[in-house]
């Protein structure tokens, strides 16, 4: 299987530990990650809100891109994955698709719509496999219980997107559950992380934060996981001002969605980057046994 790999910013900077399990765990499945230095940022909403011509634009050109090599494209994160899939639905406007071809055409960007935008996530449940993926695991997640906490974008707006319920998705939890792990089911899973507010109103995003935390904690989480690296951020760089918000102990160590992967199918901690958290995961990784060979 060959994808063209969007890492996303945050994965190629602040995230990169993000960015290094992928790798690893692309490899241990023979996924080949093909790079094109030439993508630029999606946007990330925030583009989208001062104009929607422009980020569009800006996502069509890395669609373009994946599409000139004949590949589907692959993300790591949700918001990216968000993006680029709702970049693909509004150029089937043809009144947004002429004001896009004339900002791509002087570039000599030729944008068909040709290239599948998908996840990491769906990469491997659906592509891979979770028998395949049962099949590769050297070391169980036995006994380790874990909160998948999926964030806003990788499932709404649901009706443009067309994967699982916002409201009650299971993907993540299959991919748990063949892992080894005991899935937590609670609601905040499916809710916002506060991240779209951090810069503006810390307070309120910390308690949002704070609150999914205690959540997946008081239905017996001792671990989360995402699918998203803004969502890591609000859960684990923000956890320690989101516990004196909330006023209550969080210590909650939060996994990067291919960092639970890695773990399972044999990596150790250094080749997943989990030093680079906050919230150490030491106590985590310590109940699972060695990896067979």
């Amino acid at each position: 299987m060959r994808l063209a790999y969007y890492p996303g910013c945050v994965a190629q900077e602040s995230g990169r530990e993000l960015d290094l399990a992928t790798r690893w765990v692309c490899r241990s499945l023979g996924i080949e990650l093909v790079e094109f230095p030439r993508f630029s940022c999606c946007g990330s909403g925030f583009v989208d809100e001062a104009n929607e011509t422009l980020n569009v634009a800006i996502n069509a050109r890395n669609l373009a891109i994946a599409e000139g090599a004949g590949l589907d494209l692959m993300t790591v994160c949700s918001t990216c994955q968000g993006m680029l899939t709702l970049a693909k639905i509004r150029l089937q406007d043809p009144a947004v698709r002429a004001k896009v071809d004339a900002v791509l055409r002087p570039m000599g960007i030729d944008y068909r719509g040709t290239s599948k935008v998908t996840h990491l996530l769906r990469v491997l449940v659906e592509d891979v496999g979770l028998e395949a993926i049962r099949a590769k695991v050297r070391r169980p997640l036995a006994g380790i219980k874990v909160g998948a906490f999926y964030g806003c974008h990788l499932l709404r707006p649901s009706d443009e997107l067309q994967w699982e319920s916002p409201e009650e998705p299971h993907a993540f939890e299959d991919l748990l559950a063949a892992l080894g792990a005991e899935p937590v089911m609670y609601r905040g899973r499916v809710l916002c992380c506060g991240f779209p507010i951090q810069f503006v109103k810390p307070e309120t995003a910390g308690r949002i934060a704070g609150r999914q935390i205690l959540d997946a904690k008081d239905h017996g989480a001792e671990a989360m996981a995402t699918p998203c690296p803004l969502c890591h951020i609000s859960l684990d760089a923000y956890q320690a001002p989101a516990e004196k918000l909330v006023g209550r102990s969080l210590d909650m160590p939060i996994f990067h969605l291919p960092q639970l992967v890695g773990l399972a199918l044999g990596a150790n901690p250094d080749e997943l980057g989990l030093a680079r958290h906050l919230v150490p995961t030491d106590a985590v990784v310590a109940k699972l046994a060695p990896a067979s060979r």
